[in-house]
């Protein structure tokens, strides 16, 4: 295969790339079309958040019970998440903490990638597909695994919800 033929191949909007429209594809009706998958996940976001803000989840029978706080009696790392939502909502961060500070600490990092694949989307880039090198992945998981431990364990039960 000769360089030229390489280099078509690889260029963006190219037939490797799995994109259409090359990289003439930046007209407003272009990038909306792109964006129409961000825009259904804050759509979603919203109606859920709106949701949870709108039916106490700290009224019994409305939601149903955590699986793993049923059979075991012991909080998962989403214990308290709806709560928080519900929490921050309406305007009570300090709640918000209270009740999981784990799921409090990850929306901005859920928003930051939120942002950044938007923003490859608009301007018609690849997505990334590694999130991160794999000693933070690794990091994170040891992250929520402690949180987990220590907020069952008695010393820990400020963090519990």
């Amino acid at each position: 295969m000769t360089s030229e033929r390489r280099s078509a191949l690889l260029q963006p909007g190219g037939p490797l790339t799995g994109r259409r429209g090359g990289p003439r594809g930046r007209s407003a009706a272009a990038v909306a079309v792109r964006l129409l998958r961000p825009a259904g996940v804050v759509v979603l976001t919203a109606a859920v958040v709106s949701y949870i803000a709108a039916v106490d989840p700290n009224e019994q029978g409305h939601y149903p019970t955590c699986p793993f706080l049923s059979l075991t009696g012991l909080q998962c790392p989403g214990c308290g998440s709806m709560r928080t939502i519900h929490a921050l909502a309406h305007g009570h961060v300090g709640d918000a903490l209270a009740l999981n500070v784990f799921a409090v600490t990850m929306i901005p990092v859920l928003a930051f990638f939120w942002f950044r694949w938007a923003k490859a989307l608009a301007r018609d880039r690849p997505t990334r597909t590694k999130t991160a090198p794999p000693a933070f992945i690794w990091a994170f998981f040891a992250a929520v695994l402690l949180f987990w431990l220590v907020r069952n364990l008695p010393f820990g039960s400020f963090l519990a919800a």
